[in-house]
């Protein structure tokens, strides 16, 4: 039989010889057309992951920073094999929980739920946009645990070492990023039009988040970029090389590795930068919410991670009791 669905043909096989029974089923189908049910038959064992995949890199993955489409593109190098030629209903929790078995033998978990991520973000545009099918397979898959306890930040010592050992453009990047917390995409992608040095403030246009967010300037940083702007006022970025591009985050990558290599600096990244800044922040007695908001952390949560750092977080909770009455003690006012 074939009968027309969202302005295209469809051929199915009413799997009998019966012209009386075929335009039976042919009219029950139809039926659930206008109530909106046949995509329960239809779509599922029609589309293809491949297909989803493709047309959720075209119009939502290109919507992202692209560190997050390079990494989405990174993401389907693993999955295409596995699940691409696979309809949308064959794509299981039993299948999908295998994978998750498999992946963690060679990934990280953080890795491997960035992949699992990534699936169910894409079906759910495919349940709720498109109506390609009713059921998100990961809603029944659960994630790794993350342990995220790696805690680096940069001693006085070793950020001596390490802005002796950098070339003059990496260190205007590096006090950049130990003043400011921001990543290193967000420090890249700076442009004179987002910052505001009579205010002496400056704002990420886009975040990790997706979200702009205001970045005070301290007075350190403001003699930097006044310094700045006499030499490269007429580029569009802040950071630039000697040709006025924008610097690109390999040769970055590079250049501050061999000044880690130089100083003798082991077990450090660039992201430790951001740690570190939030680390000082938390043991100079500065409030966690001031650091989350500082940080551009949407959740208190994230930021939790520093509390350790903040030395008199603890006291501050104690010495609350002492307000309106005597010390509790053996021998005072209220003793035993």
């Amino acid at each position: 039989m074939s009968l027309m669905y969202q302005g295209r043909q469809v051929r199915q096989s009413t799997e009998t010889t019966d012209k009386r029974l075929a335009e039976t089923i042919l009219a029950k189908l139809r039926v659930k057309i206008a109530e909106g049910r046949f995509l329960d038959i239809l779509e599922e064992k029609d589309r293809t992951f491949n297909e989803m995949m493709d047309r959720y890199l075209t119009e939502q993955s290109v919507t992202k920073a692209p560190a997050s489409h390079q990494r989405d593109e990174q993401c389907l190098g693993h999955l295409r094999p596995v699940f691409g030629p696979l309809k949308l209903i064959e794509v299981t929790p039993k299948l999908l929980a295998a994978y998750k078995a498999q992946r963690r033998q060679k990934a990280k978990p953080a890795t491997v739920n960035k992949e699992l991520g990534l699936i169910r973000h894409a079906f759910n545009i495919a349940i709720r946009e498109w109506e390609w099918c009713r059921d998100n397979p990961m809603r029944r898959v659960s994630l790794e645990k993350v342990r995220n306890e790696r805690d680096r930040w940069l001693t006085p010592d070793e950020d001596t070492r390490l802005l002796t050992h950098s070339v003059p453009w990496l260190q205007d990047t590096l006090v950049f990023a130990l003043n400011t917390g921001m990543r290193r995409g967000e420090i890249l992608g700076l442009e004179w039009r987002a910052v505001d040095l009579n205010r002496q403030v400056l704002v990420v246009m886009k975040s990790k988040d997706g979200e702009k967010r205001t970045v005070p300037l301290n007075s350190c940083l403001v003699e930097l970029l006044r310094h700045k702007t006499a030499t490269n006022e007429k580029h569009s970025f802040v950071f630039t090389t000697s040709c006025g591009t924008r610097i690109d985050a390999r040769n970055l990558t590079r250049a501050f590795y061999s000044a880690l290599e130089k100083a003798e600096i082991t077990n450090f990244r660039f992201h430790d930068l951001r740690h570190t800044f939030a680390t000082r922040l938390a043991q100079a007695g500065v409030d966690l919410y001031k650091v989350q908001r500082l940080l551009g952390h949407k959740s208190p949560i994230m930021t939790q991670r520093y509390a350790h750092h903040y030395p008199e977080s603890l006291r501050d909770g104690i010495e609350a009791l002492d307000v309106g009455r005597g010390v509790i003690g053996v021998g005072g006012p209220n003793g035993i």
